[in-house]
C-alpha cells in the first residue's frame, strides 16, 4: 500500500531525529557506562524486528528473550539469542484476527506465552482489544501455533496501553494504561476466559509507562517509560508505596523492560532497527528514593545542570515530534 506524501510535521520530525542524534552523540550518558559491566547485553540482529516493543526472557531456553513487533508486521512472535544477538525462532500465531498494534509480552507461571495486543494508536477509541496466549515452544525453530484469543475491555473505558505483566505466581493478567497524566493499573479477572469480554479494573495510579515487569518471585514490579523507570514493592496485588528509582538507560524509544529468569538483573530494550537490550544488575539499578524534603524527580527534571540534563530536553523534544509523526502515519493508515 502506498503511503501518503510526509506533512510538514513528519518532515520536521525527521529533521528533530537527526538533530537529536547528533546532540547525543557529544553527550557522556548513562547508558554507555552502564553497559560496561553488563556482560549479557546484547544487540537485536534481525532486519525484520524493526520495532522491539516487548521483552520476556525464556524460562526453558537459557539466554533466549521473546520479542515482537510493535505494528505492520504480522501474527509473529521472535526468539532472540542473547549470545549472538540472532533470531532462533519464529513463531507464527493462527487461529486469531489480524493483530492491531501489538505492545507486550510476558511468560506466565503456566509456562504459556501472553502477548497484549492492547494499543491504541486513536487514543482510546477502540472499544476492545485483546490479549493472546500460546504455550512456549519447547524447541527453537520456525514454528506455526494456535494461539489463544481474549478480547478485553477496562471498567473506566478504552484507553491507550503497552505493558502487560503476569504475576509469576498467581498468574492474573495487569495491564498498565500509557496517560501522562491518569495513567492506571488495570487488573484482570482471576483467570481469562474465551466465553465472553474479560473487564480489566483500575486498582493503582501509575506514571506514564511503555513497559512493566515482576521479578520471578513477584515480590517486585518494575515500570519504565520514556524517560524514567521505578521498582515497586508488590504486597496484597498491589504496588506499594513510591518505589525505588531504577537508573535504567536512555534508549531513544524505551519500549520494553523484563527481568532475567534469576531476578539479578534487569533488561530494557528499545524501538529500531539493530536495537540494543541493555542489562542492568538490579544491585545497581535501584537507587534511593528521594527523603523528606529532598528536590522531587519533577523538579529535577524541570531544573536540568550540566551537559546531560540539556541533552536529555533536546531527547524529549525529538521524541515529542518523532512519537506525534508516527501516531500521524500509522493514523493515516488505518
Amino acid at each position: 500500500m502506498r503511503l501518503p506524501m510526509p506533512s510538514a510535521a513528519v518532515t520536521a520530525a525527521v529533521a528533530v531525529t537527526a538533530a537529536v542524534a547528533a546532540a547525543l552523540a557529544v553527550l557522556p550518558g548513562p547508558a554507555l557506562a552502564a553497559e560496561t559491566p553488563a556482560t549479557s547485553s546484547f544487540t537485536i540482529s534481525d532486519p525484520r524486528i524493526k520495532e522491539s516493543s516487548g521483552l520476556a526472557a525464556s524460562r526453558i531456553h537459557p539466554g533466549v528473550y521473546w520479542t515482537h513487533n510493535d505494528s505492520d508486521d504480522g501474527p509473529y512472535i521472535y526468539a532472540v539469542d542473547s549470545a549472538s544477538g540472532r533470531t532462533v525462532a519464529r513463531v507464527t500465531l493462527t487461529g486469531i484476527g489480524k493483530p492491531r498494534d501489538v505492545e507486550a509480552i510476558s511468560l506466565g507461571p503456566d509456562g504459556q506465552l501472553y502477548v497484549g495486543d492492547i494499543g491504541d494508536n486513536r487514543n482510546g477509541t477502540w472499544d476492545h482489544v485483546w490479549i493472546y496466549r500460546f504455550p512456549e515452544p519447547r524447541q527453537l525453530g520456525d514454528v506455526t501455533v494456535e494461539a489463544t484469543q481474549f478480547t478485553v475491555k477496562y471498567a473506566d473505558g478504552a484507553r491507550n496501553a503497552e505493558a502487560l505483566m503476569v504475576h509469576p505466581v498467581t498468574g492474573r493478567v495487569y495491564i498498565a494504561s500509557k496517560d501522562e497524566n491518569k495513567g492506571g493499573l488495570y487488573e484482570g479477572p482471576a483467570e481469562l476466559t474465551t466465553g465472553g469480554t474479560n473487564v480489566f479494573r483500575r486498582v493503582a495510579a501509575v506514571p506514564w509507562v511503555t513497559d512493566g515487569a515482576f521479578s520471578p518471585d513477584g515480590t517486585r514490579l518494575t515500570l519504565r517509560g520514556y524517560f524514567t523507570a521505578r521498582t515497586y514493592p508488590w504486597k496484597d496485588g498491589l504496588p506499594t508505596g513510591e518505589g525505588e528509582r531504577v537508573d535504567a538507560p536512555w534508549q531513544g524509544q524505551a519500549e520494553s523492560v523484563t527481568y532475567t529468569p534469576d531476578g539479578s538483573t534487569l533488561m530494557f530494550g528499545a524501538e529500531g532497527e539493530g536495537s540494543r537490550v541493555i542489562a542492568i544488575p538490579v544491585a545497581a539499578a535501584a537507587s534511593a528514593s528521594p527523603q523528606p524534603g529532598a528536590p522531587s524527580e519533577a523538579a529535577t527534571a524541570a531544573e536540568p545542570t550540566g551537559t546531560f540534563g540539556k541533552g536529555a530536553l533536546v531527547l524529549a523534544g525529538g521524541l515529542v515530534l518523532v512519537l506525534g509523526a508516527k501516531r500521524l502515519l500509522r493514523r493515516r493508515r488505518s
